[in-house]
């Protein structure tokens, strides 16, 4: 699949770079003229996951031009113990963007989580950029959005968001938000957020519940301004 996908977004960030939060989904962006059939990647999931003994059904559901893999896993959830139910179902999403924008650089990278695999992702200045299009596009606030952007500000080398894969995002979602100015117009969108709801999104996904202090508006705040500088 790596050979025509890419994989980014929150859980793509967690694998390649530890970031410490769970996330919901699995992200991935078109590099290719001729990517797989998501059909042909549907069969291909439910295949090799009967074949290690999972209880596996697959579906697809294609929304132009967004298409998703849905991996539903029964009994799983009921052996680890985390419910009672055999019938409750362990479901992964898999999505993947056809229409991605242009722009992004992408690095391959040896992961050993679990098992050991290669794997093609958007490198972090790109991943960045992506979270910013997200966060200037979303018409609802996430927390984990907000929560990766703080992680993005405290990297060490600073790491600084590729200009034009988020300009070419924002022209695909018609936004007026100015690429040069993403501090500024994070600020923006921190003057209008509800702190709480922020942390009510975030709270679940957090491995450690400490770090919900650090979605501070206030802090966040400073943050970027110590950025700009």
């Amino acid at each position: 699949a790596f050979q025509s996908l890419s994989f980014v977004g929150g859980t793509a960030l967690r694998f390649v770079h530890g970031v410490r939060r769970f996330s919901e989904d699995l992200d991935f962006s078109v590099e290719s003229e001729e990517p797989p059939a998501i059909s042909q990647l549907a069969t291909k999931i439910n295949r090799d996951l009967t074949r290690q003994g999972f209880d596996v059904a697959t579906s697809v559901k294609v929304n132009a031009p967004l298409e998703v893999v849905w991996v539903r896993i029964q009994r799983l959830l009921y052996e680890a113990g985390t419910t009672g139910n055999p019938r409750r179902k362990l479901s992964v999403k898999v999505e993947i963007d056809t229409n991605a924008p242009s722009g992004a650089r992408t690095e391959s990278k040896i992961v050993q989580r679990h098992a050991m695999f290669a794997l093609r992702h958007h490198d972090l200045p790109s991943l960045m950029a992506g979270k910013l299009n997200a966060i200037l596009t979303r018409k609802y606030a996430k927390g984990r959005d907000w929560y990766d952007i703080v992680w993005y500000l405290s990297r060490r080398p600073r790491v600084e968001p590729n200009l034009t894969l988020l300009s070419n995002a924002l022209k695909q979602s018609n936004s007026e938000a100015i690429p040069a100015e993403w501090r500024r117009e994070l600020i923006r969108k921190l003057d209008a957020l509800d702190p709480n709801a922020l942390r009510r999104d975030i709270e679940p996904f957090l491995e450690e519940s400490d770090e919900i202090q650090i979605l501070d508006p206030d802090r966040i705040r400073v943050t970027l301004a110590e950025e700009e500088t």
